[in-house]
């Protein structure tokens, strides 16, 4: 069974796995230099022009592996040496051009740019503003726009081109969502990995005599590794030396909870949960920041509660989103999770340690309610408020969530904008910065068409558990 949708997934998730091989092994000083050989084992090149380019583009591979340049606060970063061959032309003319007599395009150019040589139209590049009249006139639609994948995945305008034609990432409007990381058919965007500190946190617990160290897993796990059962999955993540697991979406019930609270008492609030649509907020809608939900997100939630029971463990999140990478180093909520690892990254260290899921005796995963559970997709948060509302024995007459689901940013962005002119009949954003939520996220092992049924049945193994009784139990 293939465990990625892309082989550039594939690429990175061997450099990760070789990188884990290494650094469990105490052989990372000799280990990180044979990698590159290792891959790309030549004497023909498997994807670029030589085999040295390939081994030098594995290299910077390596160093995102063991957690980037340290000089950049961001953790989503460009391999500038693999970012060299998507077309950069913007508008064109294609083959399509008929050589009709009728010139729309050229009488819709405000600026005189195209020209009719040889009965087709050429573009003065010079001219050219890339309104897209032209486009919009030609009757054959001859006329298209290339833009590259990374900056049409990027839907806050984070990234752009530098002198030499390669992408570059502003950090003043990047939210870290991702999005570019999967997009770029060339790999040449990736997330720096946090694994090599979860395998010393590992080691360093001595067999969890020293420190225990918990796994908090998102919920979002139930479609992921498809090998095997989310008990199996349970199973592996202890077999690699992690003492617990426990659901993040015990730390959504807490937050549900909480948030009903706090969206009765202000009657207007956006969701905290997604980090990079709270990033949104603070760099695109600043006024609106104070109407970002106070409570923490279910990871930070839960973790918090974690360490108040153990304050000497260690934390380690794992999940889909690499946004969660930047949440953890924020220094609001700095030291309450020690290391945050994507499925992509789970799935390296289970393969670094040789573990076949598949034939690991199951262990339970029973912590949270339905409605924790179903955080991970579009819409779930706001359901959850709504039954948060309810067990907290608030009278529909008294007040109802009303909630503008927002799947993905693009959303996210209309509903912002009609809030901060004061025109949201809805009370409650939830905001999603990935399609399909969470089981969107970038750090999946895989990303095609997410359906929530498949999510839903996973909640619907707690449905025996309110959002009340799971955190009043708090089986942990």
């Amino acid at each position: 069974m293939k465990l990625f949708d892309t082989d550039v997934q594939e690429l990175k998730y061997k450099v990760l796995r070789e990188v884990a091989s290494c650094a469990f092994e105490d052989n990372l000083e000799k280990g990180l230099l044979d990698i590159p050989e290792k891959i790309v084992p030549g004497p023909e090149p498997l994807m670029r022009c030589c085999i040295y380019k390939e081994r030098a583009i594995v290299n910077e591979r390596i160093k995102l592996a063991t957690g980037g340049d340290r000089q950049n606060p961001n953790v989503v970063e460009v391999i500038k040496m693999a970012c060299d061959e998507c077309p950069v032309d913007g508008i064109r003319v294609t083959q399509s051009c008929r050589g009709c007599i009728a010139h729309r395009c050229m009488n819709a150019c405000p600026k005189d740019a195209i020209r009719i040589v040889n009965h087709r139209a050429v573009i003065d590049k010079s001219k050219c503003i890339e309104c897209g009249k032209c486009m919009a006139a030609c009757p054959y639609h001859a006329i298209e726009k290339s833009t590259r994948p990374c900056e049409n995945a990027c839907k806050v305008n984070a990234i752009h081109m530098d002198a030499y034609k390669r992408a570059d990432i502003d950090n003043n409007k990047c939210i870290s969502c991702g999005a570019c990381v999967y997009q770029c058919p060339f790999g040449a965007i990736q997330d720096k990995s946090f694994i090599l500190d979860t395998v010393r946190l590992i080691k360093g617990s001595q067999g969890n005599t020293k420190y225990k160290v918990y796994a908090i897993v998102a919920p979002s796990i139930s479609g992921q590794f498809r090998q095997a059962k989310v008990e199996q999955v349970v199973a592996g993540i202890k077999k690699l030396g992690f003492y617990s697991v426990i659901e993040a979406a015990l730390g959504a019930d807490m937050v549900a909870y909480k948030e009903a609270q706090e969206l009765y008492e202000k009657k207007f609030l956006t969701s905290s949960c997604c980090p990079a649509f709270v990033k949104y907020i603070e760099v695109n809608y600043p006024d609106l920041v104070p109407h970002i939900s106070h409570n923490l997100s279910p990871m930070e939630e839960l973790a918090a509660y974690i360490k108040k029971k153990d304050p000497d463990c260690k934390i380690v999140f794992i999940g889909p989103c690499v946004a969660k990478k930047m949440e953890y180093r924020l220094e609001k909520v700095w030291g309450i999770v020690d290391c945050v690892l994507t499925f992509e990254e789970l799935q390296a260290l289970f393969d670094s340690r040789e573990l076949d899921l598949a034939s690991l005796p199951e262990e339970k995963l029973d912590n949270a309610s339905y409605y924790g559970r179903i955080f991970a997709r579009s819409g779930g948060l706001s359901e959850a408020a709504a039954q948060a509302v309810k067990e907290l024995g608030i009278a529909p007459e008294d007040f109802q969530v009303q909630p503008a689901v927002c799947n993905g940013i693009a959303e996210c962005k209309i509903a912002l904008l009609k809030a901060s002119k004061g025109l949201l009949k809805e009370n409650f954003i939830e905001g999603m910065a990935c399609e399909s939520g969470c089981i969107g996220g970038a750090g999946c092992l895989t990303h095609g068409p997410k359906n929530k049924t498949e999510v839903d049945n996973y909640g619907k193994q707690a449905m025996e558990k309110t959002i009340t009784d799971a955190i009043t139990v708090l089986n942990i």
